[in-house]
This record gives C-alpha cells, structure tokens and sequence, in this order.
C-alpha cells in the first residue's frame, strides 16, 4: 500500500498523541510511504513549537528530530510542480482547505497513493471529494 501522510499525521510519530497508533499502524501496512516536501519544515516546526513550550526537553526536541530525519530517509518525497499545484488548485475550488492542505492533498493525488492520513477533519473531507481514501490520524 502506497501511504501518503500530512504534517499533522506524521508528526505523531516522533511526539505522543491521540493518533499515534492510528499512525504507526497505516506506517506498519504501507510499503511505500509518500510526503510533501512541505512535511519535514512543518514538522520541525511543530517540534519547536514544542521545545519553546517546555513540552519538549532538548534532548527529547534532538531525538525525535533524528527520528524524523532517519523516517524521511526511507520516504518518497513528493516535489511542487506544476501539475501538483494545478492539483491543489482544483482541491481549493472545490473545497474550503487552506492551501498549504490543498498541496499536501494534490501531492498525495499526484504520487498516486492509496490512503491518505491527516488529523484534520476538513482537509480529510477535501481529500475524499478528490477521489483518495482518507484515514483520521
């Protein structure tokens, strides 16, 4: 199964939420796991977020940054080019998403991927009536 995740999914594998098994069991199914190249600086960004909040020590901020960076490693990262933002276009038109949504959503439309996870209930919406199977994280 190819297994696309947004931001807000992917994250919960390197901080501990609600939908954090949900994520780890589509990552567990998926032989091929797609991102956005938007993934890794929203995700790093959330990760300092954290850090800033004392949610996260330094050491656990270093840890799960390697963590990411190893994860990535093994992923398809999914380029912006003209066909994808055209993609996210039609996404916009046809849904209300932001637009950095509508790009992780056309990315996963242009990858080709069988099962896209987000934790946001919206943007999940806007991927269904884009045609991909969607899975709340």
């Amino acid at each position: 199964m190819k297994a696309c995740l947004d931001s807000s999914a992917f994250a919960k594998r390197f901080v501990e939420e609600q939908g954090s098994d949900a994520v780890e069991a589509v990552c567990a199914q998926a032989n091929e796991l797609g991102l956005s190249v938007l993934c890794v600086p929203e995700v790093i960004s959330a990760l300092n977020r954290r850090l800033r909040e004392r949610v996260l020590t330094p050491t656990q901020y270093r840890h799960a940054k390697q963590r990411l960076l190893d994860d990535v490693r093994d992923a398809d990262i999914i380029q912006l080019t003209p066909s994808v933002v055209g993609s996210a276009i039609q996404v916009l038109e046809a849904s209300p998403v932001r637009a950095m949504d509508a790009l992780h959503i056309a990315c996963a439309i242009e990858w080709g991927a069988d099962l896209f996870g987000s934790a946001d209930a919206r943007q999940l919406a806007a991927a269904r009536r884009a045609g991909l199977k969607t899975k709340q994280t």
